[in-house]
């Protein structure tokens, strides 16, 4: 496994490199890091780079341009985008930006060692629970009350409709912009349409905090069959199935694929349309209790939920650098970082608030896992040519650093 990546860390370093091949497993590279006119030459390719990405930012896999909150559909950019992140993440590796941070450990705070590691310099994306315990070093014992006490309190209707209907807002918008010019694309509309208009009723009828004399009764016909959650999993089933093969669709689809999981486990559930309160709440329970019971620490249906639950979004956690935990009892400090593409003051408030949200789910597992130790968060954002500051936002620092040699 070592010895792939190493392949492929050359191969990426390779237009850089030349004929320089040195590497021989994850940890040689880190003792010996490439010469010192390779970080030259990477360098100037990153200041080339984010000149010509200026305002655009990348967020949930895709490529915004910050001007108009537009989506950047250009697979010659994207390549530029990802070239220039593989760079800066070597770059602050290099001895000279090193330096730097173990000068700034001794005035401002900074844990000893951050972002030191070649690991703790790659990227990761936040989708699962287990991931999450496992970069916070949670005790087994404490992974199974973070399970717990989470299923218990967002595996409700409410929670898991708007997720859904969240997703679907989402694809709807990519595919009115792709416009219907298949069949396969013609068809995919339809059922999303269907789909958000069944959730959208739901939603309307289902207010389960009103009085219950509000409900008193089911409005159903006699002879009609119950609507159950499973009737919106086959349109799911169909929606995937149907736009399976579509490549700028496919983080939609993906995230379908997972809340099937969930639907699957209440398929023959009653969805609260036309019936009476007491039932609704019969229902309720069911769907709390199936729910609860069958998702499990490693299930993205039950991550996309907390998500949603926490910040009313599905976007995923991208971190350019993942950094990790450091420290001992009694406290810790866990450390993200973000690579920019300019120092406008807009772009980098864009960072701040994309890392607030991936540390403010950590410390959140953090305290729903009953650690004894206290936990510190910061987030740490490169640009090339930015003024090196500290932003304080929400109890938390922000580090601002430049990118240079």
């Amino acid at each position: 496994m070592l010895a792939a990546i190493c392949r492929l860390r050359l191969l990426n370093r390779a237009p850089l490199y030349l004929n320089a091949v040195y590497c021989h497993c994850v940890e040689d590279i880190s003792e010996n890091p490439p010469p010192l006119g390779w970080y030259q030459r990477a360098y100037n390719s990153v200041i080339k780079l984010s000149r010509k990405l200026k305002n655009i930012d990348q967020v949930d896999g895709k490529l915004i341009n910050i001007e108009d909150d537009s989506v950047v559909r250009d697979d010659t950019v994207e390549k530029k985008m990802q070239k220039f992140k593989l760079l800066t993440r070597e770059l602050v590796g290099s001895p000279f930006m090193q330096q730097s941070l173990k000068k700034k450990s001794a005035t401002h705070a900074l844990p000893t060692g951050c972002f030191a590691r070649l690991s703790e310099r790659d990227s990761m994306t936040l989708n699962k629970l287990t991931k999450v315990c496992e970069l916070l070093n949670i005790p087994i014992q404490q992974r199974k009350i973070v399970r717990y006490t989470v299923s218990t309190q967002i595996t409700q209707s409410r929670i898991l409709r708007n997720t859904l209907l969240e997703i679907l807002n989402e694809l709807n918008a990519e595919m009115l912009h792709m416009g219907a010019t298949t069949h396969t694309l013609r068809m995919g509309e339809q059922i999303v349409n269907s789909c958000m208009k069944l959730f959208m009723a739901s939603a309307v009828s289902s207010n389960l905090e009103s009085p219950s004399w509000m409900r008193l009764a089911s409005n159903k016909k006699p002879d009609s069959a119950p609507l159950t959650w499973g009737e919106p999993l086959e349109m799911i089933i169909d929606l995937t199935e149907c736009l399976k093969n579509e490549p700028r669709l496919a983080p939609y689809v993906s995230k379908l694929e997972a809340m099937k999981e969930g639907l699957y486990q209440i398929k023959d559930v009653m969805i609260d349309i036309d019936i009476g309160y007491r039932q609704a709440r019969e229902q309720e329970c069911l769907v709390r209790k199936n729910l609860s019971q069958s998702l499990g620490h490693s299930s993205e249906c039950l991550f996309t939920l907390l998500l949603y639950y926490l910040y009313g979004t599905v976007k995923n956690m991208e971190i350019d650098l993942r950094g990790g935990i450091y420290g001992k009892e009694p406290q810790f400090c866990l450390c993200f970082g973000k690579v920019m593409t300019s120092s406008d003051d807009y772009m980098i408030w864009r960072g701040i608030k994309q890392l607030d949200r991936a540390l403010g789910l950590c410390t959140f597992v953090w305290k729903v896992a009953g650690m004894k130790a206290s936990l510190k968060v910061q987030g740490h954002i490169w640009v090339v040519d930015a003024e090196e500051r500290v932003i304080e936002y929400r109890m938390n620092s922000y580090f601002v650093h430049r990118i240079e040699l």
